[in-house]
């Protein structure tokens, strides 16, 4: 993580001309921030929980699911692009597809895939603004180690590990996943 800019406010306008030149951002307290390039770890967990969490969403019509480029506006100005954030339909009402701005508020779901730059302090003041917005479930993935935290608040409530089973819970109700399926050994 990479501040690039002094802090300021930024317009919509602003935000979606950034250069499209690969680099992910976040407006924390009105500085950009270069979120850098995570490893193939990192994109292939994301890719695969991601189509996992869109597909069914979309089959029980219970809202949308984005990716990381995917930036929400926080009550605080901070726009904040976790890996995957899910959306409950109740909370779209009014739009019939996506919209091209950004979104006010915080994902029902976060999910955040920790990559080797992330610090403990960084991941835990995102979590925090996170509940602070709406946020209900979050979901930390650590491809390093295999294992996952979920939180219902800025603390951790459980601790998955390869033999544990994902749950959506009442935030994406019937979604389950085995914890193994997001550290797969290579079969090729």
């Amino acid at each position: 993580m990479v501040a690039v800019a002094g802090a300021r406010e930024w317009t919509d306008a602003e935000w979606l001309a950034l250069p499209q030149d690969g680099h992910r951002y976040e407006l924390v307290n009105g500085e950009l921030v270069d979120m850098g390039s995570a490893g193939m770890a990192h994109g292939e967990i994301g890719a695969y929980l991601g189509g996992c969490l869109a597909i069914y969403v979309r089959r029980h019509k219970l809202g949308i699911v984005c990716d990381g480029s995917t930036a929400f506006t926080l009550k605080s100005g901070n726009r904040r692009s976790p890996d995957i954030a899910f959306v409950r339909r109740e909370r779209l009402q009014g739009f019939t597809q996506p919209f091209h701005g950004f979104f006010a508020g915080s994902p029902d779901l976060v999910v955040e895939i920790l990559s080797p730059g992330n610090t403990v302090a960084e991941m835990h003041e995102k979590i925090e603004e996170y509940f602070q917005n709406q946020t209900r479930l979050v979901w930390v993935i650590h491809p390093a180690e295999r294992f996952v935290l979920v939180y219902h608040q800025p603390e951790p409530d459980s601790f998955l590990r390869i033999n544990d089973i994902l749950d959506g819970e009442d935030v994406v109700p019937g979604f389950t996943l085995p914890v193994a399926e997001l550290f797969p050994s290579w079969e090729f």
